[in-house]
């Protein structure tokens, strides 16, 4: 599905996928339209300037709505803030020495966290401890009252950042109860490129230590743990059950069977020829001549180097042959979904692959452009496929009737009234309102509505 750049594939998907924000409140519709048409196609300058113009002009309003004490307004513009600033900085990384790609994420980090302090206490954050660091999440709550909930253990992939995960799965978490913890590990986000923690393939021992720190809140249902991995976080979320045994069950978001095969399909056949010759001088110069009229190849060879820590493009792919499910996909012990995106640009066939390799219980869902779904981790269209993960999760940890008792206890008028919070916010962000006057109580589904 392309809903602007028709000849630059990389751009159309990029844009989609932050479009598809807006089901949640993470973007809007005439904002990103009108940022479209600005924007020259395959140029990554043009495409950094005109997005940071947007999550300029929108943190300025989200400023000053605080200011006046307008909090709701507020909270709204810093989170489409925070993904306009995310997207400026997404082509940023052919060269790691820029100074944007620091403060840009930056940018959006501190818009974020700017709006989850108005939230309320039911978006934390947290800091997961790892090897001698930490690292950072947030832990989104169903409501403030320490009741123990099903609780899904959520991160992203290749490219992904913290802040974007509430779109892709939390907000769709807390809806229907579930709390969900969100995470950056190596590779990705703030630990990259604040820490330079490069990626590792045995993700098993990054989420070990989030599994122990959730076991250690009063607000965990222990016994009722999932955990879901996006794009190639599908590979690491296929990994991680295969050796951590304390989850009933798993979302591979979407199914990746082998990354360096995956990845192989996505150069040239000159280079893949090359490449299996041992030639990686040949090799890498056909891959850069190729980057240089293809924005998809440009990106994901100058961000695999990166994120990898590595310093050539045949160090990258030789990196990517531990990714792989061969022989570990039998280890795997608790019930399986696995989502496929019909026009997948990154993995396709990849979640056939490990659909048949595991030797549990398991599902696979295919979704497809009449849905609007077929992009890489039917992006454009979260609704549909929170309906199917959570469905799925609700029917398999056999929770669906403990859910609709919930949702009817919790408000007399029949809707599933999940939480009342008070805003949290600090006295200066009282400004505009008389003194002594309360804080409007908000709703989670004030807080995730679609607009």
């Amino acid at each position: 599905m392309k809903v602007a750049f028709p000849n630059d594939g990389s751009f159309a998907f990029e844009f989609v996928r932050n479009l598809g924000f807006m089901y949640y409140g993470g973007s809007d519709l005439g904002e990103m339209i009108a940022t479209a048409g600005l924007i020259k196609e395959g140029v990554e300058e043009s495409w950094f300037t005109e997005w940071d113009k947007l999550a300029r002009r929108i943190l300025s309003r989200a400023d000053a709505s605080s200011a006046a004490g307008h909090l709701v307004s507020a909270r709204e513009a810093y989170l489409r803030a925070s993904t306009y600033f995310r997207t400026a900085e997404f082509y940023l990384h052919g060269n790691p020495a820029d100074p944007r790609i620091l403060s840009t994420s930056r940018a959006s980090q501190k818009a974020y966290a700017e709006a989850a302090r108005l939230t309320g206490p039911t978006w934390e954050p947290v800091q997961i401890p790892y090897e001698g660091t930490t690292l950072p999440g947030y832990f989104y709550k169903v409501d403030n009252s320490g009741k123990p909930r099903p609780t899904l253990i959520f991160f992203g992939g290749f490219d992904s950042s913290l802040e974007e995960l509430f779109y892709m799965g939390a907000a769709g978490a807390v809806r229907r109860g579930y709390n969900c913890l969100t995470f950056d590990g190596p590779g990705q986000g703030a630990p990259l490129r604040e820490q330079k923690l490069p990626f590792r393939y045995d993700w098993e021992k990054v989420v070990t230590p989030a599994v122990d720190y959730v076991f250690t809140r009063p607000d965990v249902d222990a016994d009722n743990l999932a955990l879901q991995g996006m794009s190639l976080g599908g590979f690491w979320c296929a990994r991680t059950v295969a050796f951590e045994h304390r989850f009933r069950a798993a979302v591979f978001f979407d199914g990746v069977y082998d990354v360096y095969q995956a990845f192989r399909g996505l150069l040239p056949k000159e280079a893949i020829a090359a490449l299996d010759a041992g030639d990686s001088v040949t090799f890498e110069e056909i891959v850069f001549k190729s980057m240089q009229n293809n924005t998809a190849l440009r990106w994901m060879v100058a961000n695999g180097v990166w994120a990898s820590g590595v310093s050539s493009v045949i160090d990258f792919m030789t990196k990517t042959k531990q990714y792989t499910m061969e022989g570990i996909a039998g280890q795997i012990q608790c019930p399986c979904l696995v989502l496929q995106a019909d026009a997948d640009i990154f993995f396709l066939s990849q979640p056939q692959q490990i659909y048949d390799a595991l030797q549990v219980p398991k599902k696979l869902v295919a979704f497809h452009a009449e849905d609007g779904a077929e992009n890489h981790c039917q992006s454009g269209e979260l609704s549909y496929k929170d309906q199917v993960v959570f469905d799925w999760l609700d029917e398999t940890l056999n929770l669906h009737n403990g859910r609709k008792v919930d949702a009817q206890n919790q408000s007399s008028s029949g809707k599933a009234r999940q939480e009342v919070a008070l805003l949290d916010v600090a006295e200066p962000a009282r400004r505009g309102r008389p003194a002594g006057a309360p804080i409007r109580e908000l709703h989670l589904s004030d807080l995730t509505s679609p607009k």
